[in-house]
């Protein structure tokens, strides 16, 4: 049960999320479907209250004495790269792009930041959880899939 809990919270980390805590799950030889389970809710969870509250707390403390630099530059580089996106894709591609944005595991790419981009767009929530899941789940795949390659190639 421990191993689970250990899993789950790693995921809902940001920056780590699920693409650290699936290889790390594995790694400790939790089922697989359960590993994919655990990492994928974890890596959900925070979704919603990002989409709902990471804008307004950024809103509010950017007048802020100590912390509003940092937050007015948050909100600038959020509405600048908003912009971008809608300015490349149109309004339609914007569930695409946040699947596939949220999906290649890169660094800075998850589910975090998928959120936190759909608020900034004013993206719909519903839509913004089902692009997000989407994504999370493709990346669960290849971070699975390299896993298993690398669990493989060291021998485990």
């Amino acid at each position: 049960m421990i191993k689970y809990l250990t899993v789950f919270l790693i995921s809902m980390v940001p920056l780590i999320e699920l693409r650290g805590a699936l290889p790390i799950a594995l790694g400790m030889g939790l089922p697989t479907l359960n590993a994919y389970i655990t990492c994928i809710v974890g890596n959900m969870l925070p979704v919603p209250i990002i989409y709902f509250f990471a804008r307004k707390v950024l809103i509010w403390g950017a007048d802020k004495k100590y912390i509003g630099k940092f937050f007015t530059f948050c909100l600038e580089k959020g509405e600048k790269a908003g912009k971008k996106l809608v300015a490349a894709t149109g309004r339609g591609g914007l569930f695409i792009a946040l699947m596939l944005f949220v999906g290649i595991p890169l660094p800075g790419t998850g589910a975090w930041t998928g959120a936190l981009g759909a608020s900034f767009l004013n993206m719909g929530f519903k839509s913004t959880v089902v692009s997000v899941s989407l994504g999370v789940v493709m990346a669960a795949i290849i971070m699975g899939g390299l896993s298993a390659l690398g669990l493989h190639i060291f021998g485990l």
